[in-house]
């Protein structure tokens, strides 16, 4: 057992005779190997992207709600009495008539 594991590891396997089997699955192996890396990478690129995305959602949100609140003080009535007197409009004295109509 000991002389087996002191062969592979000098590497006389991959040189004595039938040794294409070994070769085989050496490659084999290595591009098993080779590909588990490459979806590691990928995974980890899909990972760093995610973050990302979740930085610029919690951006636009929080935009999102400024805008919002900005909306907000533009509708106050207060604000667009303020804005409309500027302008010399004045609310109506008197109350507006409603109109009824029958068939």
């Amino acid at each position: 057992m000991k002389q087996k594991i002191v062969d592979i590891l000098k590497g006389k396997v991959l040189l004595e005779e039938g040794a294409e089997k070994n070769w085989r699955m050496l490659l084999f192996l290595s591009l098993l190997a080779l590909i588990m890396i490459a979806t590691s990478h990928s995974a980890e690129r899909k990972v760093y992207e995610l973050a990302s995305k979740k930085q610029q959602l919690k951006k636009y949100r929080s935009e999102f709600a400024m805008g919002r609140s900005h909306l907000m003080k533009l509708k106050m009535e207060s604000y667009v009495k303020t804005q409309v007197a500027s302008m010399q409009i004045e609310p109506p004295k008197k109350p507006p008539v409603k109109l009824i109509v029958k068939k």
